[in-house]
């Protein structure tokens, strides 16, 4: 029970890794507060999840009074936080940087990377009301190099690197940690989504194709990037703050 008596506040929680850091923050022991722009999934997955310390809030982390509401509502409800996980995001549409528009640049910086910066200005005074925890934003493989035809994502996930090193080096006086979780090709929504705008109607071929360079020899699981984010948030990581911690089955390497 490595989170026993913390609490949590996850966004983009309804499914994917931010669902299944939900169930493992549970089973660890955790009280957590699910937040995703898709209220109709998300109270699926809270029915799912069955448990008196899981909890619900939709939110559209672009808007700063949603996001505010977000962390008063995971307070008001668990009487803390001490974890907050910055997961929402989404991957834009595929196509050449000459090719894209200007509003899907737009709509990935917003929701990418302003989402987890509002994130962080409401959940760091509630973590340090608390004495301290650990925030982990989600990244990407696609954070520490280049991709053709996705350079809002990429872009994006660059800047939450950013970000976070930012807030490692303002929030130790604070006593809370602050890193990257940066996981590969993982079975989800968005890669399918991804697979089809490489590949439109192929996307098992691009799959196929993008498991044989991968190291590992296949895509990750959901469940992997979060057993990533549990030790992350938990006291064993009591001295890791301000890095970047790939889940990628060797991709980056």
């Amino acid at each position: 029970m490595k989170l026993q008596g913390k609490v949590a506040l996850i966004t983009g929680a309804a499914s994917g890794i931010g669902l299944a850091t939900a169930e493992r923050f549970l089973q660890e022991g955790a009280a957590v507060m699910l937040a995703d722009i898709d209220g109709g999934a998300l109270d699926g997955a809270v029915a799912a999840l069955n448990s008196d310390r899981a909890a619900s809030q939709v939110v559209d982390v672009t808007d700063e009074a949603q996001v505010a509401a977000t962390v008063k509502a995971t307070v008001d409800r668990f009487g803390r936080l001490d974890v907050f996980v910055a997961n929402a995001g989404i991957e834009g549409r595929i196509g050449e940087i000459i090719d894209s528009s200007v509003a899907n640049f737009d709509r990935v910086m917003a929701v990418n990377v302003r989402g987890a910066w509002l994130g962080l200005k409401y959940a760091i005074p509630a973590i340090r009301d608390a004495g301290g925890g650990s925030i982990l934003l989600t990244s990407s493989g696609a954070g520490v190099k280049g991709s053709p035809n996705l350079a809002p994502y990429n872009a994006s996930k660059h800047a939450v690197i950013g970000l976070m090193r930012c807030a490692a080096l303002e929030c130790a006086k604070y006593n809370i940690r602050v890193n990257t979780v940066n996981p590969g090709p993982i079975e989800t929504r968005m890669m399918r989504a991804i697979e089809d705008g490489f590949v439109p109607g192929g996307g098992e071929q691009f799959k196929q194709q993008l498991s044989a360079v991968t190291p590992m020899g296949r895509y990750g699981l959901p469940e992997e990037i979060a057993a990533m984010m549990v030790f992350l948030a938990s006291d064993d990581a009591s001295y890791c703050t301000g890095s970047v911690y790939m889940v990628d089955g060797g991709n980056a390497t």
